[in-house]
């Protein structure tokens, strides 16, 4: 595995790459689990060259967020990504990402308006911005990201589709642990009554997933029967249970088709987000 520090060193590799290469990329925020691990290996089962980033992106953070308290694990995430075959990962630097005189924002309005853009208005263009500057120093042909955030996974798809930009962005299913906690590099910070509590999310989804199946089509039943199980730990404090379509992310009155019901809830003061689809979705 090449491991780069500088942008010069991503750069040079890149061009010495086949015109034709075909090239995997997973960027993330380091403090690698599962959950990244799994899309690592669905990258390399495509047969692409694969390569990462870590970059703890400071424009995605809003005022009094916890970009200070993000969890860094370079060594760890180092020997992660030799595991799992990584052939090349860039460590980036805030200066090189964002060098002085940076004045550049992309957004996508419409889908960064909803859910989670309630809450963090600013969050969605800092994700949009450092995406396609990503893809644009890598320029893959395949770009894999979680369905955990879905709400990030459809912005990045549409400013791929918009911007005209050559290469499929594949959705990979949230990984759980056994309890059925989806993974996120922020649970490490939940106490262990922190984390039971937290269980309550999954079982608020999987409760509406099972109204679902047995034939309820109706929204607000779907997402009360959602809330009634999620809100039953008083140390779950919900910030939203929506149920949308999967490409406009537009609130649905009822399910006829397909869609995501998404959850965010804070736990410990700790952001956690989940979702789960109900029905088919693209």
């Amino acid at each position: 595995m090449i491991v780069a520090n500088s942008k010069r060193e991503l750069l040079e590799w890149r061009r010495s790459l086949d015109s034709d290469a075909r090239l995997g990329f997973v960027p993330t925020m380091g403090a690698l689990h599962e959950g990244h691990r799994s899309l690592l290996r669905a990258a390399r089962k495509s047969g692409v060259t694969v390569a990462a980033s870590v970059f703890v992106n400071p424009t995605q953070f809003g005022p009094n967020e916890d970009l200070d308290q993000y969890p860094r694990t370079r060594e760890a995430d180092e020997a992660a990504l030799r595991e799992e075959g990584v052939d090349f990962v860039w460590f980036a630097d805030a200066a090189e990402v964002y060098p002085t005189g940076f004045a550049t924002e992309v957004r996508v309005p419409l889908l960064a308006a909803g859910l989670c853009g309630r809450s963090r208005p600013t969050h969605f263009a800092g994700v949009a911005t450092v995406v396609l500057k990503l893809l644009n120093l890598f320029r893959p042909s395949q770009l894999f990201m979680g369905r955990k955030d879905f709400q990030q996974l459809v912005l990045i798809r549409r400013l791929v589709l918009d911007l005209d930009l050559e290469l499929d962005v594949v959705g990979c299913d949230i990984v759980r642990d056994p309890d059925g906690l989806a993974l996120s590099s922020r649970n490490v910070k939940l106490s262990e009554a922190g984390r039971v509590a937290a269980l309550a999310l999954n079982r608020g989804l999987l409760a509406a997933r099972e109204l679902f199946k047995a034939g309820e089509r109706d929204a607000v039943k779907l997402v009360l029967e959602a809330s009634r199980l999620a809100m039953a730990d008083p140390r779950a404090s919900l910030e939203y249970i929506e149920l949308v379509d999967s490409v406009h992310l537009k609130a649905l009155e009822s399910v006829e088709r397909g869609g995501v019901l998404a959850i965010a809830a804070r736990v410990d003061g700790v952001r956690l987000i989940d979702n789960i689809a109900l029905g088919e979705i693209d």
